[in-house]
């Protein structure tokens, strides 16, 4: 206990706070190299898994997503007011059991992402089916560039790979705070994509769009009001993010990229398929218009959305859908 009690008296006013600054960057240091142990840990795992037979790989990520929710914690908690506000026709014990199979699927999604970053994909080819694969080609084909309009669905890694296969593309991506899951993520994504553009980088996207290429944007993610619009989503007002505009750059045509997996089968659909008139050139309509093709296509497996991500985060008036997060954000935004 000594070694963490505050200094003699002494060391009063500037050189206190020193004193303690250091311990708490000593401490905070040392919690970031554990994490990044556990993190190389469970890569190291992961990449020893998803060389099981596939059907094993399926039951263990099914078993170890479910202790994850068994475990709860945060993520839980905000999955759980997401389908609350997505879902209100259901009762408790049906919106618990979809989160409980949301989990699951999370579990296989990080095998799936495992097989991925580390494995080809050949063994895969004749289990994936893709629907409108001649819409997306004849898009690329007309040269003024293709924006292939995602969402987070559970099977986004392995279904992104196995579409790269058929039609080259880049994809925007989000970093990932931890440096040994960025570095890993990255590299398994660069064996696929044309390119791996971070979201800061959002100009080198749209050249890319400019040049008459394909580029993956994930349609809904919250970054806030500065870059989004609202619109609504299952009925709920979202900080809709106005990826029409990339297409209206070089008059790209857009491509909404939904995929769901069989876990009976171990089989996985991609479905392609490309929005006519649009965009519109209006803003709110244009993220209305996708939000609605994006809510369709959840609502075809509604437990392979990533409802563990806080979709309703930044909202029109002073309501926190998610506790006191963003209150704290507008705190540090005011400092």
């Amino acid at each position: 206990m000594q070694a963490f009690l505050p200094p003699p008296a002494r060391r009063a006013g500037a050189g206190q706070v020193g004193y303690i600054a250091r311990h708490m960057l000593a401490g905070a240091t040392h919690l970031a190299a554990v994490r990044r142990w556990l993190a190389r840990a469970l890569l190291a795992l992961g990449w020893l898994a998803c060389r099981l037979p596939l059907r094993w790989q399926f039951a263990l990520g099914a078993a170890t997503g479910r202790l994850a929710w068994r475990i709860g914690g945060r993520r839980r908690r905000i999955a759980e007011a997401n389908v609350a506000i997505c879902f209100p026709e259901l009762d408790a014990a049906a919106r618990a059991a979809l989160v409980r199979r949301t989990f699951a699927g999370i579990g296989i999604a990080l095998l799936e992402a495992a097989w991925a970053w580390t494995r080809p994909l050949d063994a895969l080819v004749a289990r994936c089916r893709i629907e409108g694969l001649d819409e997306l080609l004849e898009a690329q084909a007309e040269g003024r560039g293709v924006l292939l309009a995602g969402a987070h669905f559970l099977t986004m890694e392995i279904a992104g790979a196995l579409l790269a296969k058929q039609a080259g593309f880049a994809v925007v991506y989000r970093r990932n705070r931890n440096p040994v899951v960025e570095r890993a993520m990255v590299r398994g994504r660069q064996r696929h994509y044309a390119a791996v553009i971070e979201r800061s980088r959002i100009l080198s996207a749209s050249r890319r769009l400019q040049r008459g290429e394909t580029l993956w944007y994930a349609a809904d993610h919250d970054y806030g009001r500065r870059h989004s619009v609202f619109a609504p989503f299952f009925g709920h007002p979202a900080a809709t993010v106005v990826a029409a505009r990339l297409a209206r750059l070089n008059g790209s045509a857009v491509v909404l990229f939904s995929h769901f997996r069989d876990e009976r089968r171990q089989t996985w659909t991609l479905r392609l398929q490309r929005l006519r008139a649009y965009p519109s050139g209006e803003d709110e309509a244009d993220a209305a218009r996708l939000n609605r093709a994006i809510e369709a296509e959840v609502r075809r497996s509604p437990e392979q959305y990533l409802w563990l991500h806080r979709r309703f985060k930044t909202q029109p008036g002073d309501g926190a859908i998610y506790g006191v997060d963003q209150g704290r954000r507008r705190r540090r935004a005011g400092r």
